[in-house]
């Protein structure tokens, strides 16, 4: 039983996300609190893990009909709708409650602080716009890239207190990063998203418009990286030797979305796929590698 719920958590996805939080936390505290970095730690890891299980209660039918979801464990039957939900609820209520632990002073509406405010919103979009729309249209891409970049903003926020430029830069990074990231996935996973009845891919693989908008993402996600050293951004910056490791992590990435232009195939996104995986926490290291050491 209890690795099905590990199951309905996507338990890597959910780490994966809640590291983009701490390295948020990590450019963004003055003073180091080990108790709100614990809070934003396990709150992100209960709310991110909330919205996954929510979007597989919604889509437990869809995923019944693909191979790389037949396994879960809603269309296998190892749990119930009814108790997924109550899980999903509970502990998404008890991630919010950590994350309504940090900086309860600075409250915004209805008493919640910035951080909860900003985990409450990542799982309505994610829950209730981001997985209906996937059945309708191809701008569920987009609608599903501002939960998605929301960790790296909740990250510097739960440390500042604040939600001033630096946290938008954050949240542009990780935002523009999804395009490549997601279009890459669509692209290998298109059969199965058809069957299905997603919508995933913009003008399906029978064309390069999916590989034009990767490049462009790419190339923004590149720039707004390197915003920090380019500019003056108060809580943020980068000394020229991030800046230089960075755009080249940048031109790296951007050149497997241009292959993915020339070849349009699936080994080649699935090379993209695989790159945008190496790409994120590298840049996040490196970002947070040089404030401590430079």
């Amino acid at each position: 039983m209890i690795q099905h719920f590990g199951q309905l958590l996507k338990l890597k996805l959910s780490f994966t996300v809640v590291f983009s939080a701490m390295i948020g936390y990590l450019l963004g505290f003055e003073e180091f609190n080990i108790y709100y970095f614990l809070y934003l730690t396990a709150g992100g890891f209960f709310v991110t893990g909330s919205a996954n299980g929510l979007n597989q209660i919604l889509e437990r039918n869809q995923d019944s009909l693909m191979q790389r979801t037949l396994s879960r464990p809603l269309p296998q039957g190892n749990l119930t709708t009814f108790k997924a939900f109550i899980f999903c609820i509970a502990i998404g209520t008890l991630g919010l409650f950590l994350l309504n632990k940090i900086n309860p002073h600075g409250t915004i509406y209805g008493g919640m602080s910035k951080s909860s405010f900003f985990g409450l919103i990542s799982i309505l979009l994610y829950v209730l716009s981001y997985t209906p729309l996937k059945r309708v249209s191809t701008i569920s891409i987009f609608v599903g890239a501002i939960p998605g970049a929301i960790p790296f903003l909740l990250g510097y926020v739960a440390a500042t207190d604040k939600f001033e430029l630096a946290a938008g830069v954050l949240f542009a990074i990780q935002f523009f990063w999804q395009f490549p990231h997601f279009i890459s996935i669509a692209w290998v996973q298109h059969e199965d998203y058809k069957k299905a009845g997603f919508k995933m891919l913009f003008g399906g693989r029978k064309n390069r418009y999916p590989a034009v908008i990767s490049i462009f993402t790419s190339i923004l996600m590149t720039v707004i990286s390197l915003v920090p050293f380019l500019f003056n951004v108060p809580g943020l910056k980068l000394s020229i030797y991030a800046a230089s490791l960075i755009l080249l992590l940048g031109i790296w990435f951007t050149i497997k979305s241009i292959n993915l232009y020339i070849n349009t195939d699936d080994d080649t996104a699935r090379k993209l796929m695989f790159s945008s995986f190496l790409y994120l926490p590298i840049m996040q290291i490196v970002f947070v590698v040089d404030r401590f050491f430079s």
